[in-house]
Order: structure tokens, then C-alpha cells, then sequence
């Protein structure tokens, strides 16, 4: 076991109760991870801490802004090397969870560091695999992550082990919506431990985000690490989200363009890819709709590219924001008329234009049924998730020793 040191103080004490334990020590700088991490230059002194922290299994580090950042955080994840916060205060706590790193008390001893390494024992899968439920809509914000998110909590109401995963490449949105960070280890996260084969449940379970009884991989925090998502890697990914929770909800993008035909580079990456691969992988796929004029005509068109991407794989449509004003009388019986001529669609469930609840949603940073349980949109989905999904195959609920923190020593 090789372990890292870079405390302000106290590094030299544990280093030598880490040694007796026979692990390789380094000691370095305390900010000398973060400072290497965060440099754009690669000078002497980032090239060879950043060599050394390649090299270590774990990386022990004082939970302050100035010592764990996000750049420390994305190159250990890279290099596959777990973090150790030693937390001297409860916004030190904090931080190491924001981060979805191990925290620890100020009296950390050597074998807690140790064990820290140490893979969690995965949830029993005898019930058989989990399921991976995806939202897709077309373009023109039908409402795809409100109702993947708004999704997540229902189905975790029937079932508390349940996933949600942003693989949008386009405009990632679920991170903000929910109030979470999206600086942290997520999705992009999962799919470069998959680019070197060290992806498990337990290093799942290690950078997700609880949310009540969910637990969030956001996405993407920039646009253009749309690469990161590629399809050998979202596909890996989600077969391990198989193992990790019963249900796994995967929000999309809305292109399913396949742009092999026009681009020279037939090996390069396509920022469609994730999409398609989700929607590939996918048990069950839930189409959301806008009950617009303009909603509808994307829809219908979108709607065959859909089921040439995803073949037989059963697909729910929710017709979501209804209302009366966009289509006129009775707004419901024309959609179904459309959707039943145009796309051959014969079963669907709608949703009502609520703009209050998800105004009220947004502005608390809250899925729609915890901002307002009982709104129009809420019960709606909820009726939706009893009838349209099915329920998963019956299995233990995963033990309480399971969730994403578990600290290593208790605050005094």
C-alpha cells in the first residue's frame, strides 16, 4: 500500500504509524498536490508531485479549500487514487462530502487510512441485475431532466435503491436543478475509471451524491467535455449501474444524429454517442412529449429516429406541460389523435402545465414532488410511475453500511 502524505501538520507522526504498518510513505508539501494539480504550465515542481501522486493508492490531504479542490479531486480520479479529508471542523466535513471523498477526524490512526483503500463490500445481486430506465425527448426542453429527477423520487418511494445519471452532452442540467455540485467526481468520473478497467459498485458508490433516497452521478460541468462520454464508456458504465442499484433513471440528450457520414475522422468521438448508448443499454425507455404544436411535430419525427436506435426496447410516452391555450379544447384528445396517426402511439399519460411548481422546484434547487408533493405535475407523475413502470424484481434493500460517506472516526 502506498499512502501520500500531505498534511499541515501532524503529516510526520502518521507517516511513521503508517510505516510500522508496513505502507510506503511519501510526505510532501501540504498544498503541493492542489498547487500542481491547478497549474497550467507544467513546471518542475507540478511534474514531479503529480508524478508521485500517479503513484500512490491514497492520498491524504487537510479538508480546506486551499488543500482539496476540484483539480486534485479530477487528477486523482484519473489516476485512480482515493482521498483521504482529515476534517478538523464540520465545513471540512462538508467540503470532503461535496466532494465525494473519505472523511476522517483530526485523530485519524494508520489503519483507518489503510481500510480506506480497501474496496466496500458490494450489495448481494441475487435477485438478479438492475434495470435502466432512460428519458428521452426531442429538442425544444420538453422537460427531460424534471421528469427524470421527478422520476428518481417515485420510483425510490416504491424502491430505495435507485440511481440517477446525467449523460447529456449537450446541456447537463440535473446537478443545478437538485441544488448538488457538479465540480465533483460524477459520470465523467465512472467513464475514465471505465478507459482503465478499475470501475466497481463500491468506487460507484464513492462519487455519487445522496439525494433523499437517490443517489445522483451528475454530468458534464462544461460543454466541452463532451468526449469524455464515449459510447465504449457510458455502455460500460451502465452495465455496472446494473449492480450498483435495482433502478438506474439515465438522463439524455435530444440529438440521435449519427454523424459517421459526414466527418472524415471515422474513429473520432461523437458527441451523440452517450445518448445512443444509454438509449442502447436501456430496459425501458420513457419518450417525453411538449403539448405543443411545435412539441408535438418534433416529437413525431424524433419518434422514428428513436425506434431505430433502440429496436424493440419498450417505450412509455408522457405527454408533458398540457394545457388548453397551446391546442385549444380539449387538448388531450388531440394530441392522442396525432400521436395515434402520425407515430402509431396508442398508449400514453400526461402531465399538466404547472409552471408553479416548477417555478417553486427551481428556485429551491428541489425535485418537483419534494418543492410540492401534492401539485398537479407531482401527482401526475406519481400516477405515472405506478402505472406506466414496472415494479422491479423483489431484493433486500441495500444496508445502511452502503451509502456514499461513511466516516472513518467520529467527530469529537
Amino acid at each position: 500500500m502506498r499512502v501520500l502524505v500531505a498534511l499541515a501538520s501532524g503529516g510526520g507522526a502518521l507517516a511513521e504509524a503508517l510505516r510500522l504498518e508496513d505502507a510506503g510513505v511519501n510526505v510532501v508539501a501540504a498544498r503541493a498536490p492542489a498547487e500542481a494539480a491547478g497549474e497550467a504550465v507544467a513546471g518542475p515542481l507540478a511534474v514531479q508531485v503529480l508524478a508521485t501522486v500517479s503513484r500512490a493508492d491514497v492520498l491524504v490531504v487537510d479538508a480546506t479549500r486551499d488543500a482539496l479542490t476540484a483539480d486534485l479531486v479530477a487528477v486523482c480520479d484519473r489516476f485512480g487514487v482515493r482521498i483521504v479529508a482529515v476534517c478538523a471542523s464540520n465545513g471540512g466535513r462538508r467540503l470532503a462530502e461535496m466532494f465525494g471523498v473519505t472523511a476522517c477526524a483530526t485523530d485519524v490512526v494508520a489503519g483507518d487510512i489503510l481500510n480506506s483503500a480497501v474496496p466496500a463490500a458490494t450489495v448481494s445481486t441475487d435477485a438478479g441485475r438492475g434495470r435502466v430506465i432512460v428519458v428521452w425527448g426531442p429538442a425544444g426542453a420538453p422537460g427531460r431532466t424534471t421528469v427524470a429527477t421527478g422520476l428518481a423520487m417515485e420510483l425510490a418511494r416504491l424502491d430505495p435503491s435507485v440511481g440517477l445519471v446525467d449523460a447529456d452532452t449537450h446541456a447537463a442540467s440535473l446537478a443545478l436543478s437538485v441544488g448538488i455540485a457538479d465540480e465533483g467526481p460524477g459520470f465523467p468520473a465512472a467513464c475514465r475509471q471505465v478507459s482503465r478497467g478499475a470501475l466497481t459498485v463500491a468506487e460507484l458508490q464513492r462519487i455519487a451524491t445522496p439525494l433523499g433516497d437517490v443517489d445522483v452521478l451528475a454530468g458534464i460541468n462544461r460543454p466541452a467535455r463532451w468526449p469524455e462520454l464515449s459510447h465504449e464508456r457510458v455502455t460500460a458504465a451502465v452495465e455496472v449501474c446494473r449492480d450498483w442499484r435495482r433502478t438506474t433513471v439515465v438522463d439524455v440528450a435530444a440529438p440521435l444524429e449519427r454523424d459517421e457520414e459526414i466527418v472524415s475522422d471515422l474513429d473520432g468521438p461523437r458527441r451523440n454517442a452517450a445518448t445512443l448508448a444509454a438509449l442502447q443499454s436501456a430496459d425501458l425507455v420513457v419518450a417525453v412529449c411538449a403539448a405543443d404544436p411545435v412539441g408535438v411535430s418534433r416529437f413525431v419525427r424524433g419518434h422514428a429516429e428513436l425506434r431505430a436506435a433502440i429496436g424493440a426496447t419498450p417505450v412509455r410516452v408522457l405527454v408533458n406541460k398540457t394545457r388548453s391555450g397551446a391546442l385549444g379544447i380539449d387538448a388531450r384528445t388531440q394530441v392522442r389523435r396525432t400521436l395515434e396517426r402520425f407515430a402509431g402511439i396508442s398508449e400514453m399519460w400526461f402531465a399538466p402545465w404547472d409552471q408553479k411548481t416548477t417555478d417553486a422546484a427551481l428556485l429551491t434547487a428541489q425535485p418537483v414532488g419534494r418543492a410540492s408533493g401534492r401539485s398537479p405535475f407531482a401527482v401526475a407523475l406519481r400516477r405515472f410511475a405506478d402505472e406506466a413502470i414496472p415494479s422491479p424484481r423483489a431484493a433486500p434493500a441495500p444496508p445502511a453500511s452502503d451509502r456514499r460517506v461513511r466516516s472513518l472516526a467520529r467527530t469529537a
